[in-house]
């Protein structure tokens, strides 16, 4: 459920776009803003919070170009866009080696594995299948977009574009911490043979 916590301003913009695309990025903007600044009041560092500070840019400029454009052909592809941003800031936090999902993953496990090998190459493997998910996601929503296909094409899109990840991000883990105590008690028992 962390790693839904870091999505509720898109939740949000996805539900108040109803109203009108405007008022959808300004409630996402607002949201995010403040789940922002409630991780500081509660302590929590700033640091590898890339997907924040990512969703608060594009609410910020999307309201601005809402407001000033409320009936801007790009209305039509919020989906696309906000799935491409988030596509954007997945493989630019893996080029900045500070996986998105470090910072949600620190919310849930002891400091003490934060800078291992381990918890980062988890972190990547993780930001790369939501990037992936992001990316093929944002494309699909684009044609969706395009041809002006059916509303239920672009939820369905949508909710497989989270849940596959989601899936993912649940198994995925455990099966690679398995697998490193596998490799070490393989590597242990070489090593212990080589001593002897």
């Amino acid at each position: 459920m962390n790693y839904l916590r870091s999505f509720i301003p898109w939740l949000v913009f996805a539900a108040v776009s109803s109203a009108g695309w405007q008022w959808g990025a300004l409630a996402g903007l607002v949201t995010a803003a403040a789940l922002l600044v409630a991780d500081r009041a509660a302590g929590l560092s700033l640091d590898c919070r890339l997907l924040e500070y990512g969703t608060i840019l594009f609410f910020a400029a999307l309201s601005v170009l809402a407001f000033a454009r409320p009936d801007s052909g790009l209305q039509g592809y919020g989906s696309a866009l906000s799935t491409g941003w988030l596509a954007l800031i997945a493989w630019v936090s893996i080029a900045a080696q500070r996986p998105f999902t470090m910072g949600i993953a620190r919310r849930m496990a002891p400091s003490e594995v934060w800078h291992t090998p381990l918890f980062r190459r988890i972190n990547v493997v993780l930001t790369a299948a939501w990037a992936l998910s992001f990316t093929l996601t944002a494309l699909a929503q684009t044609a969706v977009s395009a041809y002006h296909g059916n509303v239920i094409y672009s939820i369905v899109i949508q909710i497989a574009g989270f849940v596959l990840p989601i899936r993912f991000t649940a198994a995925y883990p455990e099966r690679a911490r398995a697998r490193f105590m596998e490799n070490s008690g393989a590597r242990n028992d070489i090593q212990g043979d080589m001593a002897s």
